[in-house]
């Protein structure tokens, strides 16, 4: 039975402790060209401060299936039981690849929603999306072409094509996405790995980037989701197959691979958490750094039944982290 009652409490800053304890262990190996070893810090130093937060939180998304990193599985059950039942989307380092070859675009990222409100894409690893904030909603569409959405999204901010920026991943399979864009007048920032902080960045206003579109992570798009109800943004997404044996798989589970699957679809929760931690620089959060001692860190949380954003830069002590096996 759904139990989709909100939390009667805001988990929202005990969350962003948990994505500090993640940031933290990961940036002893920014730069060190090991993947599996920053990714297995994150994971277990998100995994030790989830386990003493209040809540009775079961794990719908989590991130590493797809290329066999360490992960926080899916249906794991985290929490200390006591506080309320909700669903849980985790990605311990957006961008491994980034924080190995220590390269802009990091962060450690947590969503936390109501029980039972969380897609689950199955067999999917791949979306294709769109995101955008306020303004597009219901202006723009994955059923219109890439050019119409960049038009309608200018009609819709009342401005011209041209100052219209859209975000992409870098990748092969985007050549001629990348050049429809540029063919309606926008510009394009290109970005390398993980397009959750992209997708948050279309909603707030002090960015640049006004629309988010391409093929990304199942994963990416639910969290992407419980972030952008908080900030009143939008994303649609339809499942995309690598290949017929994933697809067939799609279709025997159930799955509707032509549906577009809209915010709500994808967390269907009327309060919803946000937690980000910087790992390196980026244009949403600035990563971790260290000085005299300290580890200084840069994080964004939000909460959609507030509306509230809160950017909160912490300073750790280095040598009360290594008590805690969060730095070395």
């Amino acid at each position: 039975m759904l139990d989709n009652s909100p939390p009667d409490r805001n988990l929202a800053l005990d969350l962003v402790r948990v994505t500090e304890a993640a940031a933290l262990a990961s940036t002893q190996w920014v730069g060190r060209g090991q993947k599996e070893s920053a990714d297995g810090a994150a994971v277990n130093a998100m995994r030790s401060v989830l386990d003493v937060v209040s809540m009775d939180g079961t794990v719908i998304i989590g991130e590493g299936e797809k290329d066999n990193a360490p992960m926080l599985f899916n249906g794991e059950h985290v929490g200390d039981g006591a506080g309320p039942k909700v669903d849980i989307a985790v990605d311990p380092i957006e961008g491994t690849t980034p924080t190995a070859m220590g390269r802009g675009g990091a962060m450690s990222v947590i969503a936390v929603a109501g029980n039972g409100s969380m897609f689950f894409p199955g067999p999917i690893v791949y979306m294709d999306k769109l995101a955008t904030g306020p303004e597009g909603v219901g202006a723009v569409s994955l059923d219109l072409s890439p050019r119409e959405n960049v038009i309608e999204l200018a009609k819709a901010r009342r401005c011209q094509t041209s100052e219209i920026t859209v975000a992409i991943l870098d990748r092969p399979r985007h050549q001629e996405l990348i050049e429809e864009v540029r063919s309606a007048g926008a510009r394009i920032s290109l970005i390398g790995d993980g397009d959750v902080a992209a997708a948050i960045l279309t909603a707030l206003p002090s960015s640049n980037v006004d629309m988010l579109l391409g093929v990304g992570g199942s994963p990416e798009a639910v969290i992407a989701a419980a972030g952008l109800q908080c900030i009143d943004g939008a994303i649609q997404a339809r499942l995309w197959p690598r290949d017929e044996e994933e697809r067939q798989k799609a279709l025997d589970a159930g799955y509707d691979l032509t549906a577009i699957l809209h915010t709500s679809d994808l967390v269907n929760s009327q309060d919803c958490f946000f937690a980000a931690t910087g790992i390196t620089n980026s244009e949403l959060l600035r990563g971790v750094r260290t000085r005299r001692g300290e580890a200084i860190t840069h994080s964004i949380v939000m909460r959609s039944r507030s509306k509230t954003v809160r950017t909160i830069e912490a300073v750790h002590r280095v040598e009360k982290l290594r008590n805690f096996h969060l730095m070395a």
